[in-house]
């Protein structure tokens, strides 16, 4: 009989979601009985979308996966206490069916953020006897703390005590780096209880054509060195202007594009253009279905974020996306990002808020011969696939899932 999973998430498709529709499918084609348990789609705007009505329960069948929708308060501005009712709202709903409503599963997978969803998780496995796997993708309250959230030293200290209240009463928690791990060894959880499942990437979106025929990246016959996506504080791109000024001189052929939008991006298409700055361009966001496209003409592809403990500890989602796309990286990111690129030999590395880190990794991979560009390609496409891809991430989870599956 095929292991019967739980998945324990407040989001799920149709809203924006790493681990939603396709972590699901891939779970039942490795041959898992999944069942999802979520909330009404209401992020990111906090408003329920077009075509779903709030009701105490409502059940789907999603591209063959089963999903159960519970009721929960609809919020995700910048209101603290819209936030938190949102979460508790679901937490509470979710801990009710699955305690009343949902199949005994033989485990239960909790996603967080929100911690919330831990805490229910953990009130499941004790009445109902069902190990918990947590997976681990914002380290709180790291990133509340990071992230302006909650400044309140006694609020982000309540969270901690919860957070190990929770680590304590899961059976295994997965994260998605090798410093995510060590955080949490330093915070008391067993070694043995920690496993890194690196994340993987929107591969389906990555494969599709661009119907439009060509991606029309700018500055045709340069040297293009791409950033695609969000344009905000944490990228810290001023930098990145910075090392375009430096090289401009020496190698007026190497170009910086920016691809997507923020809250920077106004500020620093003003700061291009007072630094007259001929060599950088900045175009719209795009559908994910068409950043592929973008993806393969580039030259190398860009990863960039300021200088943080946290992100030392965090690998960008666009480091997978750009392995899996077969292009040379320039990774600036300080920490595990850097080393995965060091690992795989799929780029060059440069210091985060460098800019002159920055401008001697771009003139190396301009002036690298057109055979090191190929195989740096070559081997993040490669590692991509034998280690950080959907199908090898799905077969570490179910390894995890029918191991304590067994134990019941």
């Amino acid at each position: 009989m095929a292991p019967r999973v739980l998945l324990l998430t407040q989001w799920f498709d149709p809203e924006p979601t790493f681990k939603g529709l396709v972590f699901a499918r891939e779970l039942m084609s490795q041959g898992f009985d999944v069942e999802v348990l979520t909330g009404f789609p209401n992020y990111p705007g906090g408003k329920i979308y077009p075509g779903f009505k709030m009701r105490w329960l409502q059940k789907e069948i999603i591209d063959g996966v089963s999903v159960t929708r519970v009721p929960l308060y609809p919020s995700h501005g910048q209101s603290g206490v819209g936030r938190i009712l949102n979460y508790i709202s679901f937490a509470a709903a979710a801990l009710v069916y699955g305690l009343f409503g949902a199949r005994r599963p033989d485990v239960i997978y909790a996603y967080h953020p929100p911690l919330t969803v831990g805490i229910a998780a953990s009130l499941l496995r004790s009445f109902r006897r069902v190990p918990v796997v947590y997976d681990i993708q914002d380290m709180w309250p790291d990133t509340l703390r990071a992230t302006g959230m909650f400044s309140n030293e006694k609020i982000l200290g309540l969270i901690s005590s919860v957070c190990d209240w929770v680590y304590r009463h899961v059976d295994q928690v997965v994260v998605l780096s090798p410093g995510f791990k060590s955080l949490l060894i330093e915070r008391g959880v067993p070694s043995d209880k920690i496993e890194v499942i690196y994340n993987w990437c929107s591969e389906d979106d990555l494969k599709k054509p661009n119907k439009s025929g060509s991606a029309k990246l700018p500055m045709n016959g340069m040297f293009r060195i791409l950033f695609a996506g969000n344009l905000g504080k944490a990228q810290a791109l001023d930098h990145v202007l910075k090392a375009a000024a430096l090289v401009k001189s020496e190698h007026p052929d190497i170009a910086f594009i920016f691809l997507g939008g923020g809250v920077e991006a106004s500020r620093l298409k003003d700061m291009a253009a007072s630094m007259s700055l001929t060599n950088v361009d900045f175009l719209p966001p795009v559908p994910m279905s068409e950043v592929g496209s973008y993806l393969q003409e580039a030259d190398a592809l860009l990863v960039h974020l300021k200088k943080d403990k946290l992100f030392e500890v965090t690998i960008p989602s666009k480091t997978q996306a750009y392995m899996a796309a077969g292009r040379p990286l320039l990774m600036a990111v300080d920490g595990d990002a850097a080393a995965l690129v060091t690992e795989s030999q799929c780029g060059v590395i440069a210091d985060s808020e460098s800019a002159k880190s920055l401008a001697a990794a771009a003139i190396m991979l301009k002036t690298a011969s057109p055979s090191m560009l190929q195989s740096m390609a070559s081997n993040g496409k490669q590692f991509y696939e034998q280690s950080l891809s959907l199908e090898q991430g799905v077969k570490k989870f179910g390894f995890i899932f029918r191991r304590l599956a067994k134990k019941q």
